[in-house]
């Protein structure tokens, strides 16, 4: 079982920006300290809800501070980059790291970002597969060129190689794709790439993506060894109390005011409408699904999921409470007392 925390560098009502920032730097710093396996870092542009515009640059701060912790992106917006310079940055933290780099890739949203960055709407729509194709090349092969519907230039030489890491295993990083249907999970299993599955889902969507993902690969001429060393990884909420309505009682009363605040500011490229969940009852399913509670209780949710879904990697989120010093107290309590009972 590998678990790590999930940091969204959330601004909570009331707080500042550089505030939201010091407490997910922290959050990654103590995580280490506790012993979690990894810290992955959100991406969002515009809005309270995740002040981290840049996944990949907090990523090079938190692995020059650290020195165990595996560190990823979860999830740099892929139609509001371009695949080559995602790659140079990758390869760049994979190499100078020790291999400790994670890339987490997404479609995003219909949201402003596309018309801010000049992707436009198509790039969300139907470029994703492009992308995250020419990304894979610039991880995996010494030159490149492109012909493609939105990127076309010579080949070029791929500078630095990520499959140069000294003293390391072969290959260039760890790349994983956020998937919310069943389109993405074909694509990611076209590829061979383990799943990011969000905290929304329950453990019986999350089974249902998994074997959708193995079914999909082994069409694909996947071979039973990769399919079963895929590590996808399942992304929920946690927060230890000594008692579970006392856990509950923290997230509920921070959680719906972070949620309304940072879902409303999202606003849409071309004004279609879009459909928000009501605060209080998305963070009371947050609860219900995910470690919240004693423990024992967090140690028994964790294991119910992974025997449900056979998902054994976890990325949590841990600020919930929007306090710096509680957000602390939760990460090395999942260190120091639920770890031990997930050996």
């Amino acid at each position: 079982m590998r678990v790590g925390t999930f940091v969204l560098a959330a601004q909570f009502p009331g707080q500042g920006q550089g505030e939201a920032l010091h407490r997910a730097v922290r959050t990654a710093e103590v995580a280490e300290e506790s012993g979690l396996d990894s810290v992955w870092l959100a991406e969002h542009h515009f809005v309270p809800y995740g002040v981290c515009p840049s996944a990949v640059t907090l990523s090079a701060l938190l692995l020059g501070r650290t020195r165990r912790i595996r560190v990823g992106t979860a999830v740099s917006v892929l139609p509001t980059a371009h695949p080559v310079a995602l790659g140079e940055q990758a390869a760049l933290l994979h190499l100078t790291s020790g291999g400790r780099f994670t890339l987490g890739v997404g479609r995003g949203g219909p949201w402003v970002d596309l018309e801010v960055f000049g992707a436009g709407t198509a790039a969300y729509e139907s470029g994703f597969p492009e992308s995250l194709d020419l990304l894979m090349r610039w991880l995996r092969e010494p030159r490149v060129g492109a012909d493609g519907e939105r990127f076309a230039f010579r080949e070029v030489a791929v500078v630095p190689r990520s499959d140069e890491l000294i003293g390391g295993p072969p290959g260039g990083p760890e790349v994983v794709v956020a998937c919310t249907s069943p389109t993405s999970v074909k694509l990611a299993a076209e590829r061979g790439l383990p799943m990011l599955l969000g905290m929304h889902c329950g453990d019986e969507e999350k089974a249902e993506m998994v074997a959708l993902w193995r079914s999909h690969a082994r069409v694909c001429g996947r071979s039973p060894d990769e399919i079963a060393a895929a590590g996808h990884v399942s992304a929920g909420v946690v927060q230890i109390a000594d008692r579970a309505a006392d856990a509950t009682e923290t997230l509920v009363k921070a959680m719906p005011g972070w949620l309304k605040q940072g879902l409303e500011a999202h606003v849409t490229v071309d004004g279609r409408h879009r459909s928000m969940r009501d605060p209080l009852a998305y963070t009371e399913l947050l609860c219900a699904l995910h470690p919240v509670g004693p423990p024992r209780l967090a140690a028994d949710r964790l294991a119910a999921t992974a025997e449900r879904t056979g998902i054994t990697r976890f990325a949590l989120l841990a600020e919930g409470s929007g306090d710096l010093a509680a957000t602390e107290e939760n990460v090395r309590r999942v260190g120091a007392e639920v770890l031990p009972q997930l050996a």
